[in-house]
């Protein structure tokens, strides 16, 4: 089966945005510890000055929000750079960075276009249920998650023939147009209801 990966200009829009990440998280530790005239020694970082100002603990813990976010944006950079498709017989198969799980197409309830006036809108999948038990080491089990929900498979906006996979998407799991999609804003409802039906 065809494999969708990032196109060209997905991987360098991504990389762009990596090393942004980068330079804020650099600039955050930089300001963090001058901010608080804390020694450039990691060792020192435990021993905070006594006689902080407000001027001082507010602009640092911003910065600390930084030092502790921006890894987290940074891994799902990282995780959309090496992000990997494959539709088969059984479902969609997701891999990325040692992540790797199939999404039964029956549990797949609709497809949602995220941001859908920014230049680059995503689309994700929601899902019945959780696969995220497939991921065995609980760290990227947990990194994986926390982007986007353990309901939701994203479908990243850099992705080569993205408007294809979503054609293949729709058709395996049975969903309906884009229109319909925004036509019912309750999946889990319309999903219960088709149920019952049948």
């Amino acid at each position: 089966m065809h494999t969708y990966t990032l196109s060209p200009t997905g991987r360098r829009t991504t990389l762009v945005l990596l090393l942004t990440a980068l330079a804020i998280w650099a600039f955050a530790l930089w300001s963090f510890r001058s901010t608080l005239g804390i020694d450039a020694n990691p060792s020192a970082l435990w021993a905070m000055p006594s006689n902080l100002t407000i001027s001082q603990i507010i602009p640092a813990l911003l910065m600390l929000v930084l030092i502790i976010a921006t890894p987290f944006l940074i891994w799902n950079l990282l995780e959309e750079w090496a992000a990997r498709y494959t539709p088969s017989d059984s479902g969609l198969l997701f891999e990325s960075l040692g992540i790797r799980v199939e999404y039964a197409w029956d549990a797949m309830e609709a497809i949602r276009t995220r941001d859908a006036d920014s230049d680059d809108p995503f689309d994700e999948v929601i899902l019945s249920r959780s696969f995220a038990d497939q991921i065995r080491n609980p760290l990227l089990r947990f990194l994986h998650v926390q982007a986007y929900g353990s309901n939701r498979l994203p479908i990243y906006s850099g992705l080569a023939e993205r408007d294809a996979l979503l054609a293949i998407i729709r058709e395996r799991a049975g969903l309906g147009t884009e229109a319909q999609d925004e036509a019912n804003p309750e999946p889990h409802q319309a999903h219960a209801t088709n149920d019952t039906q049948a």
